[in-house]
């Protein structure tokens, strides 16, 4: 009975969003504050239904109630518990009840914590984010119940697919959920403010931290799946341009922009079509994103199997909220013109610059993962985009975007003088390009990725710290130390994610450059050499786990003579469904990870394994967390929080 709970839950969430669309705007029309002022409860219970419809699921996977569909599908009385809980957004219709649960998350935040807020626009936002909400609990309800149940259930599941059962997959959903739905808050403020007419800096201070939040959890979600990519795969690699990836990855970009565009409006009021412009196309990037993976029009290991019908209702939200969007831009851009000048040097030229190179970045990966299906249907030719394309249309961007970085961000605002920037980066720019050299001089065979690398990465960390160096003025460096203690926590974040940037580019030039692989067909007891180790091949043994059989192998490690260590990579057989996974064995440092993965057998006992020493590649996601750990810092600046613009002019 309690599943029954569960969807009508789920149901008058859906009717109190409804409800909150229709009241408060006739309330907005008529002014009758009591009606607008049912847009907070309204907000609040909306949230609590659904969380109460979520939990519910979630107590259905954890007991194991195989009346229920989806549970049946998708978990398995043997699978450990973890799994049991990330079951219940690890498919389709799970995922879409925990994407409107963080949608309205967002929506009660701002109810709770909008105070600073004039009423009549927080309603607005309100509003706009229960009517995105109100599409996607029809589409859950109407094509994706999560409650429906068997008449006669089944004696146990089919359980959860086999890849999803890792502890990285298992937190990489939700991660990412939280930044795809928390550019739909930058989406409703900007609807919100293209409705009245008015953007300013109060707006910008408002959008730039939830532009943020999101932007956090995507960069941390991303990792995760590049993670698990890594060592679960057996491939060897951190990134396919898998186009689930790229939808992803394609919101990452534009919101990026939009953090750095609503800088410039809180500053000098500028920018204000483009700012508003980026929030409508950072929360459809996302929605493209949920169409990508859930329409079936793609074939990927991240997409959930789905039917037509649901894709079309997606496509259809898509289309409303883009459209709409835009629609309402092209109306109003025209009210939200700047007469504030500045000059072709000045920070807000460099961050115009910035905005254009990662937005035209993002528009190059969109035609890649779109173009096969566009080929297919209109010239009916099967076509594939993979890696290659990407790497060579996408690298000069982003080699473009490291380049500039260092210099805009220490110019001043409205007129800068380049000679003094430059000056001050002087330091930077000669070690990046020395250390550079030296890289080039000693590499033997390397790619010339390895030494511009290096170069790009030292520019950009050395930029970044001469950067808050630099703004902590003082005659000596005991005044400077203190001054920089004493600093603010944002100037601190912009620091410590370029840091991030750098050491991201640095990881994947050094594994691209100088990665070294060996393929081969070894037997029990033979020895060979990768590098400076020597790997013996002891065997292979078979034990049983809690649901899964494994084919584990074992090999010794010596470096230099002497016994270095054992790795032990293995192969997973699920009998629940019938698959087999790989899990490599890693071997991992900050200098190289040594990575060993287990093939298949061959008739005569002997098996195929792929070895590779994979120079710095622990630096791609020491990156990753750095640059989050910059956003944290930022957001957590007492300037920049919610309530920081107490003025109610919006």
């Amino acid at each position: 009975m309690i599943v029954e709970f569960g969807h009508l839950a789920l149901i008058i969430a859906f009717c109190a969003s409804v409800f909150l669309i229709v009241v408060p705007t006739i309330g907005l029309r008529y002014r009758w504050i009591n009606f607008t002022n049912l847009a907070s409860p309204l907000t609040i219970s909306q949230f609590l239904f659904t969380l109460i419809s979520f939990l519910i699921l979630m107590s259905a996977f954890v007991r194991s109630d195989f009346s229920v569909k989806l549970v049946a599908k998708n978990s398995h009385t043997l699978k450990p518990l973890l799994y049991k809980i990330s079951g219940t957004w690890g498919n389709h219709e799970g995922s879409m009840l925990l994407w409107v649960l963080i949608l309205t998350f967002f929506g009660f935040l701002v109810a709770c914590f909008g105070q600073s807020l004039r009423h009549d626009f927080k309603v607005k936002v309100l509003i706009i984010q229960s009517t995105i909400a109100a599409f996607f609990y029809a589409f859950i309800l109407f094509t994706s119940n999560p409650f429906e149940r068997y008449s006669i259930p089944p004696f146990n599941g089919l359980g959860l697919n086999p890849l999803l059962q890792d502890p990285g997959l298992a937190f990489h959903p939700p991660f990412l959920y939280l930044g795809y739905v928390g550019l739909s808050m930058s989406f409703s403020f900007a609807i919100a403010a293209l409705i009245e007419g008015k953007v300013d800096s109060v707006w910008a201070r408002w959008v730039r931290p939830w532009t943020l939040i999101a932007w956090i959890f995507l960069t941390i979600g991303i990792a995760l799946g590049s993670w698990w990519a890594y060592y679960e795969l057996g491939w060897g690699g951190w990134w396919f341009w898998d186009p689930v990836e790229n939808a992803s990855f394609m919101p990452w970009l534009i919101s990026a922009a939009l953090v750095h565009s609503a800088i410039v409006l809180e500053k000098r009021e500028i920018l204000k079509s483009w700012t508003v412009l980026l929030a409508i196309l950072a929360f459809s990037f996302s929605l493209l994103g949920t169409f990508i993976v859930r329409s079936g029009i793609i074939t990927s290991v991240h997409a959930f199997a789905s039917d037509p019908t649901r894709g079309i209702f997606i496509l259809l939200i898509l289309v409303v909220a883009t459209g709409g969007g835009l629609m309402l831009f092209a109306i109003r851009s025209r009210d939200l013109s700047s007469r504030q000048s500045f000059s072709v040097v000045s920070r807000e030229s460099a961050l115009i610059v910035n905005n254009l190179l990662l937005v035209v970045s993002a528009f190059v990966v969109l035609i890649g993962t779109l173009w096969p299906l566009f080929s297919d249907l209109v010239f009916e030719k099967r076509v594939s985009v993979g890696a290659p394309y990407f790497n060579i249309a996408f690298t000069p961007f982003f080699v473009a975007i490291s380049m500039v970085l260092p210099v805009g961000a220490m110019l001043a605002w409205k007129r800068a003088k380049l000679n003094q920037t430059v000056f001050s980066l002087w330091p930077a720019l000669i070690l990046g390009v020395a250390l550079g050299a030296i890289v080039w001089g000693f590499q033997t065979g390397g790619r010339i990725l390895g030494p511009v690398g290096v170069s790009l990465a030292t520019w950009l960390i050395c930029g970044a710290l001469t950067d808050i160096w630099v703004r902590a003025r003082g005659n000596t460096v005991t005044k400077r130390i203190s001054r920089l203690i004493r600093g603010h926590r944002s100037d601190f974040g912009k620091c410590v994610a370029h840091c991030g940037l750098g050491i991201i580019i640095f990881g994947i030039s050094a594994i691209t450059a100088w990665e070294t692989e060996d393929i081969r067909i070894v037997s029990p007891g033979e020895k060979y050499s990768m590098g400076q180790y020597e790997l013996q091949f002891l065997g292979v043994r078979q034990y049983q786990n809690q649901n899964f059989m494994t084919t584990q192998g074992e090999f010794r490690v010596d470096k230099d003579g002497e016994f270095f260590g054992s790795l032990l990579p293995e192969k997973r057989f699920y009998p629940v469904a019938g698959i087999w996974t790989t899990e490599a064995a890693i071997d991992q440092s900050l200098l190289r990870d040594l990575y060993i993965v287990l093939g298949e057998a061959q008739d005569d006992g002997k098996w195929t394994v792929r070895t590779y020493v994979k120079p710095f590649a622990i630096w791609i996601w020491l990156g990753a967390l750095c640059m989050a750990l910059g956003g944290i810092l930022s957001i957590s600046d007492r300037r920049f929080r919610f309530s920081a613009g107490s003025k109610k002019v919006l």
